[in-house]
């Protein structure tokens, strides 16, 4: 009986997660579409809200339907209580529960994410600090840029 419900279970939960893919970039693509100072200016206004809201109750949904149900304990820090929030170890996929919990944060992540199809439209959205491991100032780079953030008193989002 279980081996049947996995065989019914499993393609029903792709093509529901390929779904919520699909609408998150599309959400993306439209957040981000002809944005102003693309990548060094803050989203704002609609654009911000929409990929706040969206792309975090997308990825929830899509816990979910992988099987995954989340109950938060206390409150999460707010954006001027905490402008950087620190999760770890982030070793998993399960960072983006994190990233859905907390609003969709801004990112530290490896430059080559952000040309990876789908994902990189997705991970774009959330105006990631991107770290290039070519570059020999990268780490100084990645720490001035997450200080230029957290010290912008709300215009950027938490950086996670």
């Amino acid at each position: 009986q279980t081996v049947l419900q996995g065989i019914i279970l499993l393609p029903l939960r792709a093509i529901c997660i390929t779904f919520i893919l699909l609408l998150a970039w599309l959400s993306a693509s439209i957040a981000t579409f002809s944005q102003p100072g693309r990548g060094f200016l803050p989203l704002e206004g609609w654009r911000r809200r929409m990929i706040q809201t969206t792309l975090s109750s997308l990825t929830r949904t899509a816990y979910f339907v992988m099987g995954f149900q989340v109950k938060v304990k206390g409150k999460v820090a707010s954006l001027s209580e905490a402008p950087i929030f620190v999760a770890a170890p982030h070793s998993s996929f399960f960072d983006a529960i994190i990233c859905a919990l907390t609003g969709m944060p801004s990112i530290v992540s490896r430059a080559e994410n952000l040309s990876t199809p789908i994902f990189g439209t997705i991970l774009r959205s959330l105006q990631p600090v991107a770290v290039s491991r070519q570059d020999p100032d990268s780490r100084k780079n990645t720490v001035a840029e997450i200080t230029r953030r957290a010290l912008s008193r709300g215009q950027w989002p938490q950086v996670i």
